[in-house]
């Protein structure tokens, strides 16, 4: 992955390292976000909702279905100096689940 950062490419994420299929908003992230942004500490982690998910983007197929869907990007994120990484994930989960509600009420007018 940081081979592709430094080729100028964009990488798409899911720190939660799984599909969620849960009622819960997010799964707790794996640790591959914090070793991504420990060796790239210049490079900006921005959050992304994408409300209605797991419709437009089944699991198991590679190309989204056309559906409506809101997708609202927040703050971009950098590891701070001397940030463990539980707390790193933690605001990065922070950050995610204050979009999901943003989006929602987006959504629900």
């Amino acid at each position: 992955m940081a081979d592709a950062l430094d080729a100028g490419d964009s990488l798409i994420l899911f720190p939660e390292g799984t599909r969620n299929m849960t009622q819960s908003p997010l799964l707790p992230f794996k640790t591959g976000l914090f070793h991504l942004a420990t060796k790239k500490p210049e490079v900006d982690l921005v959050p992304v909702w994408i409300e209605n998910l797991n419709r437009v983007m089944p699991k198991g197929k590679l190309v989204p279905i056309p559906l409506i869907c809101t997708i609202t990007f927040g703050q971009p994120l950098r590891l701070k100096q001397g940030e463990t990484k539980a707390d790193f994930l933690e605001r990065a989960q922070a950050a995610l689940l204050a979009l999901s509600i943003t989006a929602k009420e987006q959504v629900n007018g």
